[in-house]
């Protein structure tokens, strides 16, 4: 064995009490979820070099599906920005740090410092009208890299269908390009706010962007690092009013029925 796992599902008395507090809270419609917590750590490896793997995600207890599609979805994001040559697994947890575990020792052949660790987050983020976003955090770091790569994703559950659903989903026909047009008004707010001239967005342009999460006053689009700006600004959020989505967005999804 090259890992042990060293922690799986949170379950304290006390957390287990505020899940079933929130639970009796639940409306008809909406969904129950759980912490879940596991963490694995290399075993035979070097001292204080040993690669590991943390989770903090959600687990629904009476829903197989929305459970594998977190899990599945936190453990492409574990592995980093890739050449798509390798597949590593996306049903397990434990396949998937033997996985990174097995990068980590061909790392170490060239990196003479730090060891590598993945992190990978999921928690609720906003529950309105009927609608559970979830935000999906990755952290990827190999050792010998100047800094991890971290990434973000929406995760947004229609609880009326029961389903998770996309931008396509959400939008109205054809209205893509007129979305994308309320997109870019955001990122020229965004530009303003940062202070920052037609250089910095020549350098680094705005595309398009499907990772969405429909909050209650505006929908938010979240960049990682890299993609619109520099690393040092972190993972850009943009913001677009509802407003400005009437006639773009199905009005479900706008609060609006």
């Amino acid at each position: 064995m090259s890992c042990r796992n060293v922690a799986v599902l949170a379950a304290g008395v006390m957390l287990l009490a505020g899940c079933q507090a929130e639970e009796t809270q639940l409306q008809a419609s909406e969904i129950a979820y759980e912490p879940f917590e596991t963490s694995f750590v290399e075993t035979d490896c070097p001292e204080e070099r040993c690669a590991t793997v943390e989770v903090s995600a959600i687990h629904f207890p009476d829903s197989p599906e929305l459970s594998a599609h977190v899990r599945t979805r936190l453990l492409l994001m574990g592995q980093g920005i890739t050449d798509g040559e390798t597949e590593w697994p996306t049903d397990s947890w434990e396949a998937f740090a033997e996985a990174f575990f097995e990068q980590a020792r061909e790392t170490r052949q060239y990196a003479t410092h730090s060891a590598s660790h993945v992190r990978l987050e999921a928690e609720a983020m906003a529950r309105h009208d009927e609608l559970l976003i979830i935000e999906l955090d990755g952290y990827v770091y190999h050792a010998g890299q100047a800094h991890g790569m971290p990434l973000t994703e929406f995760m947004v559950i229609d609880e009326r269908l029961r389903q998770v659903v996309t931008l396509d989903d959400m939008l109205l026909d054809d209205q893509e390009a007129a979305f994308y047009e309320a997109l870019i008004r955001a990122h020229e707010r965004w530009l303003r706010e940062l202070e920052q001239d037609d250089g910095f967005a020549a350098n680094w342009p705005l595309h398009e962007s499907r990772n969405v999460a429909p909050l209650e006053s505006a929908w938010a689009v979240r960049y990682n690092v890299y993609e619109i700006a520099p690393y040092a600004v972190g993972q850009p959020e943009l913001h677009i009013p509802l407003d400005e989505l009437e006639g773009i967005a199905k009005p479900r999804y706008l609060g609006r029925e």
